[in-house]
């Protein structure tokens, strides 16, 4: 997400040499202070409508949980009637909704991982504001001295490391989406004899339900 590369790279970065390279240290510490604001209000937006997107997730989750369960019920009911291809159905229909649940239940996982890394980078961005904005008169006084006394400058962490190391990992990335793009155009162009077997699977599980409702239901 490019939003937390942007704030990782802010809570990163190192005010002192900042300032210490800096041809208007005073400008510059302001810039990074509106930058990390701006950056705040973004990140508080996203965690509040990833936060919704999870109550979706879940909701939809709890749907499908249910219907799962109301579509068993109908089974036996069917069963209860002596209508075995009802029931059948009954059961398929119950599958599909389990099924559902069960991708939905990734997704919520998947989701409040999602929040609770948008939450932490928060946290780090607002931590940093703070030290910025504490830190940011003494920084640039003491900057002023510095110079004033003919001291030479101190050689900071180069903010192009950083850079490389973003950019590396967008590669890597890259190249991950590459892979996975190639196997699902493989798994696409693949023999549907998976898909025959699926079929069957399914209809040798509906029966083996089905047993177990006659067995249950006498």
């Amino acid at each position: 997400m490019a939003l937390l590369e942007r704030v990782a790279t802010l809570v990163r970065a190192n005010l002192n040499d900042l300032i210490d390279r800096a041809e208007d240290p005073e400008k510059m510490i302001k810039q990074v202070i509106l930058d990390m604001q701006n950056q705040l209000l973004q990140v508080k937006t996203q965690v509040a409508i990833s936060i919704a997107d999870q109550h979706v997730l879940e909701k939809k989750l709890k749907e499908n949980e249910d219907a799962e369960a109301q579509w068993r019920g109908r089974a036996e009911m069917a069963l209860d009637r002596h209508d075995e291809p009802l029931a059948r159905a009954a059961l398929e229909r119950s599958m599909s909704h389990k099924s559902m649940a069960e991708s939905l239940r990734q997704q919520v996982e998947d989701q409040k991982a999602q929040v609770e890394n948008l939450k932490s980078a928060l946290l780090k961005l607002q931590q940093k504001m703070v030290e910025a904005q504490a830190k940011s008169d003494t920084l640039i006084a003491q900057h002023r001295r510095t110079r004033a006394m003919g001291k030479a400058n101190q050689a900071g962490i180069s903010m192009g490391d950083d850079s490389k190391s973003a950019a590396f990992d967008r590669m890597k990335e890259k190249v991950r989406h590459t892979e996975s793009a190639a196997q699902a155009k493989a798994e696409l162009l693949a023999d549907d004899v998976e898909e025959q077997f699926a079929a069957m699977e399914k209809e040798r599980e509906i029966d083996r339900l089905l047993a177990e409702l006659k067995a249950k239901r006498g």
